[in-house]
């Protein structure tokens, strides 16, 4: 059976999402005195966006019939972590505030995949959180090693 197709308007919002990483990662590239400066943005945007896709697990836990009291726990719980996760990294810099929010949302897309497990997500749904999240780490892996 073929998977779904992803809705050309979610493409949109969903790659359009990668824009901000893309461009930092340029601008940490670019070597000026800015860079510090381009790697702050950019971290306050992984946080934002990693304090985002956790509400998908909060959502999951109040609608999704299919999960027991335990599991319905268990995304509740997790639906927080992101954002706690998240938040340290604003206080941080440099290499050690990337690697925190890159394994923030390597843990999500983890978590991601054990909900798709109990929760009737669209086909498309985690192939493109792959796909985000991949890009977005490696944006936040190499804005670090490019900055001068």
């Amino acid at each position: 059976m073929m998977a779904a197709a992803l809705p050309r308007r979610l493409a949109w919002l969903g790659y359009g999402g990668l824009l901000p990483f893309i461009a930092t990662a340029a601008g940490s590239a670019a070597g000026s005195h800015h860079d510090p400066l381009w790697l702050d943005i950019q971290h306050a945007y992984g946080a934002v966006i990693l304090s985002y896709v956790g509400a998908l697990h909060w959502g999951a836990a109040m609608l999704a019939r299919d999960l027991d009291e335990a599991q319905r726990d268990a995304r509740y719980l997790w639906s927080v972590m992101p954002a706690l996760i998240a938040w340290p990294a604003l206080l941080l810099t440099g290499w050690t505030a990337s690697i925190l929010l890159v394994v923030g949302f390597l843990l999500h897309y983890w978590q991601d995949r054990r909900l798709v497990r109990h929760c009737a997500l669209p086909a498309w749904y985690l192939p493109l959180r792959g796909r985000l999240t991949g890009i977005a780490c490696v944006c936040m892996i190499i804005s670090p090693a490019l900055s001068h």
